[in-house]
């Protein structure tokens, strides 16, 4: 930890000798977050500052970046086309935790290059924090490196920030900005009636209860739980610790007898991170919640509403938030019932569905996620959907298969070579962009190398 923040000082200091730069940062919740925090930094900082929107950094947008003559803060991005953007010779600072080309880069802060792992020990907002703190009184931006963190599922593996994460997190419970709070790690607990937060909830796949409206509302008649307070639904934070403790044991019961897997049970329930300066109630209340309401901006084009959340806005951009995430949670449980009609079809290694156009390139990868809990977890899963560019490649693995050996990010990026593809990510997930027509040929060559990871 002291080599990288020695080494974030060193590109603070390069950030603080110039009056412009242009953050450059990537379409999900962590880089939302990641671009706010370097954005809000520089402001503070004295230093004006423009920011985009990248879904990947391929070699047209690098070159009009090189072009601009401009200073560059990467975000989120940037380590995996490290070789191209010094070919190109970008004057450029990087704070990133994706697997890093294989070439050195002195101002390049990305926990790879400390013997840390990207997937969990630091995510692009959290790396950016450290960049930021070093810039100026930046200690309030805590929270919003947090939310991006979580956002990251950086809190996936054990229920709980582990690793440099948890540095933070330390800070920002100190600080009084979070507060750690044990609880049912669902989405909803905030701001839904709490029958339609099961309802929605398909990580893990509730039996009779997912995607089942009247299912949701009978789990809780069985319990003797009521859903109304007068005439208002009750929401999970309006339940009492022993109704709380009812739901949860279960839930419990229910993922046992449908078989889950003891690791999915115990994830059921871990850290949630109360905000402690945003309003009770609302979607900014919960990092899980928060994180997923800036996904919905960037999913559908919106990154700039999600930015100007993190950033204060609390009118018209939270609002419109707000509406784009009622779109995504439609779209994502649309997506489930896909996957559930066309099938996930089982290769030796690997399994996989292809959406084609039914399903956004944006959120098919989320969607392949959520799938987990009803694919057989031995394998990693991959999906496809069409985009503008060819087919998106979205492949997510399970914590088990990562330490038996799977590394999607170097599998996938090994496969694109295959097709003419490229792709990057994390050992637990990763992406990619392959010419139409090519996922057969990628996929063999995926499933291969996966198998050869496995030591099949």
């Amino acid at each position: 930890m002291r080599e990288m923040l020695r080494r974030a000082r060193e590109i603070a200091e390069v950030i603080g000798k110039h009056d412009e730069a242009i953050v450059v940062t990537h379409i999900d919740a962590d880089g939302i977050t990641s671009g706010a925090i370097a954005i809000e930094s520089l402001r503070r900082a004295g230093i004006e500052g423009d920011i985009y929107f990248v879904k990947n950094l391929d070699s047209e947008f690098l070159e009009k970046i090189a072009n601009a003559n401009g200073f560059v803060w990467f975000t989120d991005l940037g380590s995996g086309s490290l070789d191209i953007i010094l070919k190109l010779d970008i004057d450029c600072v990087i704070t990133d935790h994706h697997t890093p080309a294989n070439c050195h880069y002195r101002y390049q802060l990305n926990p790879h290059d400390f013997g840390y792992d990207g997937a969990y020990d630091l995510c692009g907002a959290t790396t950016t924090y450290l960049v930021a703190k070093c810039l100026g009184l930046n200690y309030d931006l805590v929270s919003i490196a947090i939310v991006g963190a979580v956002g990251d599922l950086q809190d996936s593996r054990e229920g709980r920030l582990i690793g440099l994460n948890r540095s933070i997190l330390k800070e920002a419970v100190e600080g009084r900005f979070i507060e750690v709070v044990k609880d049912l790690r669902f989405f909803g607990k905030q701001t839904r009636p709490v029958y339609k937060m099961l309802e929605y909830t398909f990580d893990p796949y509730l039996p009779g209860i997912s995607g089942n409206e009247r299912g949701a509302i009978e789990f809780f008649e069985s319990l003797g739980i009521p859903l109304k307070d007068g005439d208002a639904w009750r929401r999970w934070i309006d339940l009492t610790p022993e109704e709380k403790r009812t739901v949860v044991s279960e839930l419990v019961r229910i993922c046992v007898e449908a078989g889950m897997p003891v690791n999915v049970i115990k994830r059921l329930v871990g850290e949630t991170y109360i905000l402690l300066h945003e309003e009770e109630g609302t979607e900014l209340r919960d990092a899980m919640e928060y994180s997923t309401l800036l996904n919905a901006t960037a999913r559908y084009g919106y990154c700039d509403v999600g930015l100007k959340v993190c950033l204060g806005d609390r009118g018209e951009a939270f609002r419109k938030a707000k509406s784009l995430l009622r779109n995504h949670r439609r779209n994502l449980s649309d997506g489930i019932k896909l996957v559930d009609e066309i099938g996930i079809v089982e290769l030796e290694n690997v399994q996989y569905f292809h959406a084609g156009n039914e399903i956004l390139d944006t959120i098919v990868g989320i969607v392949a996620g959520m799938c987990f809990s009803k694919a057989n977890l031995n394998k990693p899963i991959v999906a496809f959907a069409y985009c503008e560019d060819g087919v998106k490649v979205s492949a997510r693995a399970t914590q088990r298969l990562v330490e038996r050996g799977v590394h999607l990010a170097e599998a996938i990026k090994e496969a694109c070579k295959k097709v003419g593809g490229q792709g990057g990510g994390h050992s637990i997930a990763a992406g990619a962009t392959i010419p139409k027509g090519t996922e057969e040929e990628f996929l063999r060559e995926l499933d291969r190398i996966i198998g050869k990871q496995l030591g099949r």
